[in-house]
């Protein structure tokens, strides 16, 4: 008799048999590469030589944990793309890519004599996914993660944010378009060009902002009372008991009787359950959220 003990089902792949090159350094390029790998992308990576003979992209150097993970199955070489040897080294790689990876300004890559125009004709079935700080006349501006964050209003007072917002939304938009190149060109029977601008990553995540919904009028950005972050008495809980029978469950608990929402904005049910939890711990508050079914999660201070 056979065993019928299930397995976990196997991750799709379908980016399994296409090759990408790239010449991305830092964060968002390499993240979309470690995304594309996980997808079955075969992925190569060209870095510039250090002085050092070590690894030519930043990264490798502020951020070695980082660096690691992100180029786990990747193939990395080291070219001089500024030299003919780098130049025939690309260019070897480029005749078997599907999709080039790139994140440079339009006027770096027009200096390394690798505009799309060329690309094209010398490869017509290659794509490129070229990652941009912003899109348009703003191509060249200079910016980083913070100043693309900081501009759609995701920065509050002098804290910096928890994690990097807009070069990880890129590298999000970028494994995306990889995937929208590979379909362009299964039907269109040519490569394409696709651009993806940090900027626009950050304002697509700011939208909820722009919407009202995150403002501290908006429902999930501090007006209901079943979705906020309260102290409790070994650290804090963060409680997102936002629909109506999450909300009920989270006022039976700490007695107030209903869970209308025009109850769930009064300033007395935000203190009724501010007073609730003042005087519970993180793991009775964990526990309860198990037994009453309340999304929540406890926080050290």
């Amino acid at each position: 008799m056979t065993s019928t003990t299930s397995r976990p089902a196997r991750a799709p792949r379908p980016l399994a048999g296409v090759r990408i090159l790239s010449l991305a350094l830092n964060l968002p390029g390499p993240a979309a590469l470690m995304r594309c790998r996980a997808m079955g992308a075969t992925c190569v990576k060209l870095e510039p030589p250090a002085p050092d003979g070590g690894p030519g992209d930043p990264m490798a150097i502020y951020a070695q944990g980082a660096y690691a993970a992100l180029h786990a199955g990747v193939r990395v070489l080291q070219a001089n793309l500024k030299t003919d040897a780098g130049q025939n080294a690309l260019h070897r790689e480029l005749a078997r890519t599907d999709v080039l990876l790139t994140s440079f300004r339009p006027s770096a890559l027009a200096k390394l004599d690798l505009s799309w125009r060329k690309l094209h004709r010398l490869y017509p079935q290659l794509s490129q996914v070229a990652i941009v700080g912003a899109s348009g006349a703003r191509a060249e501006e200079p910016g980083h993660d913070l100043t693309y964050v900081a501009e759609h209003g995701l920065v509050n007072g002098l804290e910096l944010p928890p994690t990097l917002y807009a070069d990880m939304g890129g590298s999000l938009a970028a494994s995306e378009a990889v995937l929208q190149a590979q379909l362009l060109r299964a039907a269109k029977g040519k490569g394409h060009f696709l651009e993806v601008a940090l900027a626009d990553a950050a304002g697509y995540l700011a939208l909820p902002r722009a919407w009202g919904l995150t403002t501290p009028q908006g429902s999930v950005g501090g007006a209901h009372a079943g979705y906020r972050v309260y102290p409790c008495k070994d650290g804090r809980v963060a409680v997102a008991a936002l629909e109506p029978h999450f909300a009920k469950a989270l006022c039976a608990a700490a007695g107030v009787a209903d869970a209308s929402r025009k109850t769930m904005l009064a300033a007395s049910t935000h203190a009724a359950v501010a007073a609730f939890f003042a005087t519970r711990t993180r793991k009775q508050l964990e526990k309860l959220g198990h037994e009453r079914d309340i999304p929540l999660h406890g926080l050290p201070r």
